[in-house]
């Protein structure tokens, strides 16, 4: 599968990334009520946000998952647990489709992977998912995450886990 990632723009990807969001099977990313203006002011605040970017991920040049990244000294884990150097965090969501391919999303979440560590100055991805998410978890233990803890974010309480350059090589065979 060939995927590309390019930076997202909130302006004209807004309306696509509603539907995604809001879809049923989006429930984790906790935007059901959103409108698209509400879309447009988040995905506007994040390319605001020196410590926050959004993506859009292409699969054969049609959009396919949406991928943030942020720095969790900065944003979303401030205070929960002691960030080192090289960390970054990381959400990705796969776009909606009546049609799933099988292997799409563990293809999806190792291009990410691949993306994240292209930058050699990162040595660690860090991921916060709702700990009822059990689809994601056993996704992530499959590329090389391992669970820390449960903790307790304001919206949510969230399975804490990492993943090494290292480790996703181990799991994956991609050598980063």
């Amino acid at each position: 599968m060939t995927f590309t990632i390019r930076p997202l723009d909130p302006l004209t990807d807004a309306r696509l990334l509603h539907g995604w969001v809001t879809h049923p099977k989006a429930t984790f990313w906790m935007m059901q009520d959103a409108g698209p203006a509400d879309v447009e002011r988040a995905y506007l605040d994040i390319a605001a946000d020196e410590h926050h970017q959004a993506y859009l991920g292409l699969h054969d040049g049609e959009p396919a998952f949406l991928m943030e990244r942020y720095d969790p000294a900065h944003r979303e884990l401030v205070g929960l647990y002691e960030p080192e150097p090289g960390d970054v965090g990381m959400h990705f969501l796969v776009a909606p489709t009546d049609t799933p391919v099988h292997g799409f999303t563990r293809a999806v979440i190792i291009a990410v992977m691949r993306h994240l560590f292209e930058d050699p100055a990162v040595r660690r991805v860090v991921v916060e998912p709702d700990v009822r998410n059990a689809a994601v978890h056993a996704l992530n233990e499959a590329v090389g995450f391992v669970p820390e803890r449960e903790i307790q974010k304001p919206e949510k309480k969230a399975l804490l886990s990492f993943c090494t350059r290292e480790r996703f090589t181990a799991a994956t065979g991609v050598a980063v």
